[in-house]
């Protein structure tokens, strides 16, 4: 995809989770009431997505954050 058509892109919460991201609403509320997440956006009524971009972005950064993390060799 293309910059121009990834940023307008939605991603709905099944398509959360076949990025990986399978946490529960309420930890998704939590996340983005804290900046831990992009906020979702209301297309109409009770219906939410959130930018196809800012989901791209979030995990580039965790993938980042993974390859900073030290972790214990057993």
């Amino acid at each position: 995809m293309t910059d121009e058509i990834l940023s307008k892109t939605l991603a709905t919460r099944d398509d959360l989770k076949r990025m990986g991201i399978k946490v529960s609403n309420v930890t998704l509320l939590r996340w983005e009431a804290r900046g831990r997440f992009p906020r979702r956006c209301r297309p109409g009524g009770t219906t939410v997505a959130w930018f196809m971009s800012e989901i791209q972005a979030w995990l580039a950064e965790r993938d980042t954050e993974r390859a900073r993390t030290h972790y214990a060799e057993y």
